[in-house]
């Protein structure tokens, strides 16, 4: 048996934020260090509590929980509350929980969670603005060297942006933090809306959710009832897309994606295209690939791979 795998959870919950924390949470493959919010869906005061209520609802009570950054590095906080509704995990039952937020901040757990670790040793997953790893950097560059690779849900290219016509919310609410990560040399992999609209939920992922019976399947089940709504009548479908635990999922699972090495570049200045993430997925540009892009994905192994693993919360 092979050591477990150290991960660090950034994350801005978000129903789809929630899913992904579920399915890392109970993986025997990952060791979670911690879990770090940033603001994003909803401002950082109700990300960091949402962040405690399901690392307590799946049982990790031994991972820690931090508050990283509040906002953008340089452009004010855009939320998406019309989304994910006012708390960002509407469709829960909600409660106090009884785990604490950590003291340090978020950043500085980072850094000195890089630091203690061995090179090319450390997986992140970011599933929210990338504020939070793009400060670390700036503070401490020497910690580039120990993150193995980066799991991101964000971008779009093929498909349109979902916040403006070209830019994808995660990517518009802090361009600039992009910018550094996908410049940081390390390797990534990049979920965008090309591959996470491919996973579309509908009543019948509900309904098995629901089936599964434990707190954190009918949660599930609530939360995407909820996310849905929105999304379905966007998109004219029976549900919304699932985009953040696709990151996850790939982490354990990589033969369900297809994914392409691609330069991949952010757009800081346009008033017009903030946020663009311009993926050279022909190669025109002739600029090495600094990630790799998803592109495509098996939707029905997806979604039994990830209630066979929501089903063993009990």
């Amino acid at each position: 048996m092979t050591d477990k795998r150290p991960v660090i959870l950034d994350c801005d919950p978000g129903q789809d934020d929630a899913l992904m924390l579920f399915l890392a949470l109970n993986a025997p493959e990952l060791d979670v260090l911690g879990v770090v919010a940033a603001g994003g869906n909803v401002p950082l005061t109700r990300t960091e509590i949402n962040c405690r209520i399901l690392v307590e609802m799946a049982g990790r009570k031994d991972v820690p929980v931090y508050a990283g950054c509040m906002g953008p590095l340089v452009e004010p906080l855009f939320t998406a509350e019309y989304v994910h509704g006012e708390t960002g995990i509407d469709g829960i039952e909600f409660f106090e929980p009884s785990l604490p937020k950590q003291d340090q901040h978020g950043v500085d757990f980072i850094i000195d969670s890089l630091r203690a670790a061995a090179d090319d040793s450390v997986e992140m997953v970011i599933t929210g603005p990338m504020t939070n790893l793009a400060m670390a950097l700036k503070k401490a560059p020497d910690i580039a060297s120990k993150i193995m690779q980066i799991a991101i849900m964000g971008g779009a290219s093929f498909e349109a942006g979902n916040v403006t016509p070209s830019a994808e919310f995660n990517i518009y609410v802090d361009p600039h933090a992009a910018d550094i990560v996908m410049k940081c040399g390390r390797p990534i992999a990049m979920f965008g809306l090309d591959v996470t609209h491919k996973v579309m939920t509908s009543p019948e992922i509900v309904g098995r959710l629901n089936a599964l019976g434990s707190r954190v399947a009918r949660s599930c089940a609530g939360m995407l009832e909820f996310f849905g709504q929105y999304d379905a009548a966007k998109y004219s479908a029976e549900g919304g897309p699932l985009h953040d635990p696709c990151t996850v999922a790939w982490m354990l699972k990589p033969d369900l994606f297809k994914l392409k090495p691609c330069h991949i570049a952010i757009e800081t200045q346009s008033e017009l295209t903030r946020g663009h993430t311009a993926v050279d997925f022909w190669g025109v540009t002739g600029k090495p690939a600094n990630a790799q892009w998803a592109y495509d994905v098996n939707r029905d192994q997806f979604f039994d791979f990830l209630i066979e693993r929501i089903g063993n919360y009990k």
